[in-house]
């Protein structure tokens, strides 16, 4: 620690080059941060449903893969569940296939179980009665200015109505609105139909349904109904897999790609660009300062002196960047989790995420370190004063 001061003067001896370098750590471990947080979700999304006021039953093949009808009853008399709905994803875009709405066709009972979500009396009368109507969200209202009494159309990018047409044509009756923004804000964003009428209309639904959601009694008994409602089909041909909506949404995701090679491709190659980056910049600094370090040799310093120096320095430089990158990623994920409406729940930087980082930032600082160290330790003293 005496070093201290040598070491930090030599880190800002070119105060420009050290701060552009430290921004591009600050962005890695920033990136990392997130990541992990996103990695770290996934992993632990359906270890315990305990804690959960809704569970979501969905097949346990693949998310594409459709129930019976039938099963809402069985669902609703399982101990433990105090309501149950379902619904089907109906994949629709308005005006252009690139205009993705979350549309989904549900039960006449689904905004019972989402007490979140408000909806005037009047509005969900009109709802009820109308086979056409539809509810949207307020934000998705205002991205394509709808109001209440629109006929909307909306093309299916999955089915067609039983003339061949993907085109289908709705009245919006109402407007949702989210209470809290953090847990429900993704309901702003959404196009609810009637299940009967999509059912109706398409040859390919014939009964079926995508997925149910059951709202239990007592949350801490979320894991024993999760199994339960999975007992109900057990050795049948339409399996279940009860879970939370959360780790439903995470196993959707993961049917559709492997977000842990996703992720750890992403950093590897940000950890790459990174090693050589900051490997230049402390090839530079110890170049430019040959001469110094000969100097420091001649009035007594030993070669494993400033081979440790330059380590330290380099170790410093990665640490400093790496720590502040980390604490902003804690104050930026719950921006992230509130800004995603619910549909991210990503937890903060926790211990083994600070220690894997601690590990990263000291691995990589002696890497990049290690081969100016070495010609530190190496330098003749006659050699470097010369010039050459």
């Amino acid at each position: 620690m005496k070093y201290l001061h040598l070491i930090w003067a030599s880190l800002f001896r070119r105060k420009t080059r050290t701060v552009l370098t430290l921004i591009s750590i600050i962005a890695a471990f920033l990136l990392f941060g997130l990541l992990d947080a996103v990695r770290t979700s996934f992993t632990q999304a359906g270890q315990s449903a305990n804690g959960a006021a809704r569970l979501q039953t969905g097949s346990k093949l693949s998310f594409i893969q459709t129930l019976p009808q039938s099963l809402e009853a069985q669902i609703a008399r399982v101990d433990g569940v105090k309501d149950a709905t379902y619904a089907n994803w109906f994949g629709g875009a308005y005006q252009d296939p690139h205009n993705q709405v979350f549309t989904f066709a549900v039960a006449p009972n689904y905004l019972d179980l989402y007490p979140e979500i408000s909806v005037s009396e009047t509005e969900r009368k009109a709802f009820a009665d109308t086979r056409t109507g539809a509810l949207v969200g307020e934000r998705l209202a205002e991205r394509f200015h709808w109001k209440v009494g629109d006929h909307v159309p909306m093309q299916s990018t999955i089915f067609p109505d039983r003339q061949g047409s993907k085109n289908w044509q709705f009245d919006i009756v109402g407007l949702m609105h989210s209470t809290d923004k953090k847990a429900a804000g993704f309901f702003d964003q959404m196009f609810l139909l009637h299940w009967k009428y999509f059912d109706d209309t398409t040859p390919y639904n014939q009964g079926q349904v995508g997925w149910y959601v059951a709202r239990v009694v007592d949350v801490n008994q979320a894991d024993r109904v999760a199994k339960a409602i999975d007992t109900l089909s057990a050795n049948s041909d339409h399996e279940t897999r009860t879970q939370t909506e959360q780790a439903a949404t995470a196993s959707w995701m993961k049917q559709l790609a492997d977000i842990g090679l996703i992720v750890g491709s992403i950093m590897g190659a940000v950890f790459f660009t990174l090693l050589l980056l900051a490997g230049n910049t402390m090839m530079q600094a110890v170049r430019e300062r040959t001469s110094e370090l000969a100097v420091m040799k001649t009035i007594g310093f030993s070669g494993g002196s400033l081979l440790a120096m330059v380590l330290a320095e380099s170790v410093l430089l990665l640490v400093l960047g790496g720590m502040i990158g980390l604490a902003l990623a804690a104050a930026v994920i719950p921006a992230v989790t509130l800004g995603s409406g619910g549909l991210l729940n990503l937890p903060s930087v926790g211990r083994s995420s600070w220690v894997l980082g601690g590990v990263l930032m000291v691995l990589i600082g002696v890497l990049v370190g290690a081969l100016p160290a070495s010609k530190v330790m190496r330098l003749k003293i006659v050699d470097a004063l010369a010039g050459r």
